[in-house]
């Protein structure tokens, strides 16, 4: 079977290919680079979607690169930006990352499951979750902005707010995919009987 890589997917994979980057600056103390980083990463998950709708460049492997590089970039950030790798003036609490990461495992393991049990091969995100995922990449880039520009009055508060805002978002976003997981299987099950 043959599969072309289209920009979009060349996007993605070079969305992949900045979370090393991004880490070596989060370790090294960096958090202007990584901003930088992490800003162009959000671009090309920006350019891979509009290139992809725009001139009809969606691929069955697009649908499945582009969330996981996603993930890939907000699962690391979170995971470095809590360890307080770079500063501990701000860092984002270890159990916000633990909800982050459960949740994408949660959505992971969802749509794995539906396309294994009952076929379903499109999966959209609801709304909830498009917020919900605003707000963590959001709160990431607040998070280095102060560490980059710790002057900046009101700015670590702004921050914090977020973060909080995000593990409220995570879990509501969390319990949406379930209550939606199980309408699916009562559905299939009301159709094949």
């Amino acid at each position: 079977m043959k599969v072309a890589i289209s920009i979009p997917n060349l996007l993605s994979l070079l969305r992949m290919g900045l979370v090393p980057l991004f880490v070596i600056f989060i370790t090294r103390d960096d958090a202007g680079r990584a901003l930088a980083v992490f800003a162009a990463a959000g671009l090309t998950d920006a350019l891979d979607g509009f290139i992809a709708r725009f001139w009809h460049q969606q691929t069955l492997l697009g649908a499945y690169l582009d969330p996981a590089a996603d993930k890939l970039l907000l699962a690391t950030a979170y995971v470095t930006l809590s360890i307080g790798a770079i500063n501990p003036a701000l860092t984002i609490p270890l159990w916000v990352t633990i909800l982050v990461i459960a949740r994408d495992v949660l959505i992971i393991t969802t749509v794995i499951s539906l396309n294994l049990a009952l076929g379903v091969k499109s999966f959209r995100p609801a709304g909830l979750s498009k917020v919900t995922t605003g707000l963590q990449v959001v709160a990431v880039v607040l998070v280095l902005a102060f560490l980059v520009w710790p002057q900046v009055p009101f700015l670590d508060e702004v921050a914090i707010v977020l973060i909080y805002a995000v593990a409220v978002f995570t879990v509501a976003s969390g319990l949406n995919y379930i209550v939606f997981t199980n309408r699916m299987v009562a559905e299939h099950r009301e159709g094949s009987s």
